[in-house]
């Protein structure tokens, strides 16, 4: 039997610009530590298992280069953008991160567990006036593979950054909304 393809949860345009506009308070540590965190997830798609277990030294600043520990013990270098390295480069040094620090970890460098991050994305979402999205965490993967594909990229390359095996699994990850088939539609319609 065929499992039902449901279109996956991804942020709103608005809600992506609340997240990446809210600035914490310079030395607040934990609010410093999720907004890199969802600026993370927004840039690379990456797993939110990805990212937990990421250590300073995984950032390649010089190239805007990450190296992610994904599924099945493979290991992906994906690119990330400049304002993400400069968000990094600031947590890092106000935060005095060594290399083999986990970039996402307590104050005492301890890891930083699934559950605490997703109670801080909802709770962020919440003082930022919208509800957090079904299945929160996972949403910013679509949300980045979904506004990946609208800005051009090809499915070949997003399947690389998201670390997935089959373009099959992509697909489902890539689920256009109707508005967008209906733009390329009037774009390439024989009759328009």
């Amino acid at each position: 039997m065929k499992e039902p393809e449901n279109v996956l949860p991804t942020l709103t345009a608005e809600q992506i610009k609340r997240l990446v506009n809210w600035k914490p308070k310079p030395k607040h540590f934990q609010h410093r530590r999720l907004h890199l965190l969802t600026l993370l997830l927004l840039d690379t798609g990456c797993r939110i298992t990805e990212a937990l277990s990421l250590r300073v030294c995984d950032v390649d600043m010089d190239n805007m280069l990450l190296t992610l520990d994904g599924k099945g013990r493979k290991q992906r270098i994906i690119p990330f953008s400049f304002v993400l390295r400069k968000a990094v480069h600031r947590f890092i040094s106000d935060f005095e991160r060594k290399p083999d620090y986990l970039l996402f970890a307590t104050r005492d460098n301890t890891a930083v567990r699934r559950m605490t991050a997703l109670r801080g994305v909802k709770i962020l979402c919440t003082q930022l006036g919208f509800d957090a999205p079904p299945r929160t965490l996972h949403a910013f993967r679509h949300t980045f593979a979904v506004n990946y594909l609208r800005r051009g990229g090809s499915v070949f390359h997003l399947q690389k950054s998201l670390g997935h095996s089959s373009l099959a699994m992509t697909r489902r990850y890539a689920n256009l909304m109707t508005e967008d088939l209906q733009a390329v539609h009037q774009r390439l319609s024989l009759l328009a």
